[in-house]
């Protein structure tokens, strides 16, 4: 054989260029995922719902559901949008549960004891002094002793197409505001006043005409005349509300609402319909809202606390011991006409008060007193 014969076969080309590379990359991808590699799936159409909120567009606790809506959204990669509207963009306040049941709305963003009227023992959930349990501690008998459940039932008898999702406690709300301090139970007799859920009973065996109302009709109510005295919530959307406005005397701590939290709500039939994905990060946005809305609340109140002390000339004043012990005296009265009234009330009690025997016993006895540490370090020192 000779030299030129002994050579090798021609070879094809040692490189590749890289567009050729790229392709063929390419192409081998596109084989791998035909045989079996797995693949990110993508929603067909973005889920798109409408909520609407119980607040006024400027009231902080509108904030907290466009919080949680954006939370949504920015988990979600645009596949699942919540869109919140404030009050009365669709329906009136008091009436989101049917709006969001009917389907006229998909969710909405409230508190539960709005629907007092429908069922007095969902005030439970908010009103009162829930056996000595602050609200955080309220959410936890309701996720894990049992008040989810019987929530659940609850709006069921209540025809209720609804799925509520409970966050957000809420810190001890003021007594009310009024145009001079009160000392007195009696001061309460005849007074014109505003408040919502089993607080309205309180309220009324206190002495005062109760009138509810949602959150913006409250300061127009008591510029009118038509309110001698109210209360709605915190500082910052008491201060926002124009409370300072119509009245300079703000009396804090009460039992009315010591333990509130706030309520998101899907109409069941969309809600049902989300994938699995969805409903996980729906339920991971609500635990995150709650907890951001716990720290956002402490900044805000207490700047917006400062500021109508120092700058607009309210006058805050503790709620004298005998009106809170009355209060007390009160919420027995009505624990046990509303349990005579209604089996679910007294179902829900019953439950409430269980949990709060073990967990505000631990609370209170483990709990060191903050106030010590705050007045050794901001007090006044003696000489």
């Amino acid at each position: 054989m000779s030299k030129k014969d002994s050579k090798p076969p021609t070879q094809p080309e040692a490189k590749l260029s890289r567009r050729k590379f790229l392709g063929a990359a390419a192409a081998t991808a596109t084989g791998a995922a035909t045989f079996g590699f797995p693949s990110i799936a993508k929603a067909a159409t973005p889920v798109s719902l409408r909520f609407q909120s119980t607040w006024p567009a400027k009231d902080i606790f509108h904030e907290y559901a466009v919080d949680f809506a954006n939370k949504v959204n920015a988990m979600s990669g645009k596949e699942l949008k919540i869109e919140v509207l404030p009050a009365g963009a669709v329906v009136k306040a008091f009436d989101l549960l049917d709006a969001v049941s009917k389907g006229t709305l998909d969710g909405g963003h409230g508190v539960i004891a709005y629907w007092y009227g429908k069922n007095t023992a969902v005030a439970l959930w908010g009103s009162g002094p829930a056996f000595g349990m602050d609200p955080n501690m309220v959410l936890a008998w309701h996720y894990y002793g049992g008040g989810k459940e019987l929530l659940a039932e609850i709006y069921k008898s209540m025809n209720m197409d609804v799925v509520s999702m409970l966050y957000g406690p809420m810190p001890t709300q003021p007594f009310g505001w009024f145009k001079k301090p009160i000392t007195s139970v009696e001061q309460m007799k005849g007074l014109k006043f505003r408040t919502v859920g089993l607080a309205v009973d309180m309220y009324k065996d206190m002495g005062a005409a109760v009138n509810p109302m949602p959150a913006g009709e409250i300061v127009p109510a008591l510029d009118r005349g038509l309110l001698d005295a109210a209360e709605f919530n915190n500082a910052s959307s008491d201060n926002l509300l124009g409370f300072p406005d119509v009245a300079k005397v703000c009396m804090l701590q009460s039992f009315h609402q010591a333990s509130e939290q706030f309520e998101i709500l899907f109409n069941k039939k969309k809600y049902d319909a989300l994938n699995a994905e969805h409903k996980a990060i729906i339920k991971y946005a609500i635990e995150a809202a709650s907890a951001d809305m716990s720290w956002k609340a402490i900044d805000r109140y207490s700047k917006d606390y400062l500021d109508m002390s120092t700058k607009r000339g309210v006058k805050f004043y503790k709620t004298p011991d005998a009106i809170l012990r009355k209060q007390l005296q009160s919420w027995d009265k009505i624990m046990a006409a509303k349990s005579a009234e209604n089996p679910a009330f007294k179902k829900v009690l019953d439950s409430m008060r269980v949990f709060a025997a073990r967990a505000a016993r631990w609370q209170n006895d483990t709990s060191v007193d903050y106030k010590m540490a705050y007045n050794h370090f901001f007090g006044k020192k003696k000489a």
